[in-house]
């Protein structure tokens, strides 16, 4: 148990361990990084994570979780800038998809686009020839273009 006023290097370091490595390596595993014994690392690493007994270490802890989150945090302002960051590089790259890519995901980002699903229950083998011929021609007229009939005249100025 510590009664110390200030954290010790190898506290510092567990700590440091412990975030800068979360997800990655068990609090065991930065226990033994830290310097700590092998034998007790489990046990060490659990004290030190608890306020009862190391008050210090989980306030550095904490502050550096916090560091980080502030470092990595995602605005849409930091998001669009970077997006455009990527497109540029790209584009100077030559990378006209990865480009494009970064300016869509910019769009989808910023509002600009709406994706919509439709997910519709039955399956076209049960319906009847008639009924797909149908289904299909309502399809096709949807996306059919607007064709305007009429005459073209030349007409030239004097």
């Amino acid at each position: 148990m510590s009664r110390r006023k200030h954290l010790t290097p190898q506290q510092i370091k567990f700590a440091q361990l412990i975030v800068y490595n979360e997800g990655r390596k068990t609090a065991t595993d930065c226990a033994v990084d830290s310097g700590y014994a092998k034998d007790r690392a489990r046990s060490t690493a659990s004290e030190l994570q608890n306020p009862n007994y190391y008050p210090l270490v989980v306030q550095e802890i904490n502050r550096l979780r916090k560091e980080v989150n502030e470092k990595y945090r995602v605005s849409l302002e930091t998001h669009m800038r970077d997006l455009d960051e990527i497109k540029r590089i790209a584009l100077e790259a030559g990378s006209y998809s990865a480009a494009v890519q970064a300016e869509v995901a910019r769009g989808k980002a910023g509002g600009l686009y709406i994706e919509q699903k439709i997910i519709k229950h039955g399956r076209i083998d049960q319906l009847s020839p008639d009924e797909i011929r149908k289904e299909l021609e309502e399809i096709a007229n949807q996306f059919k273009p607007k064709i305007i009939e009429g005459k073209a005249e030349e007409v030239t100025e004097h």
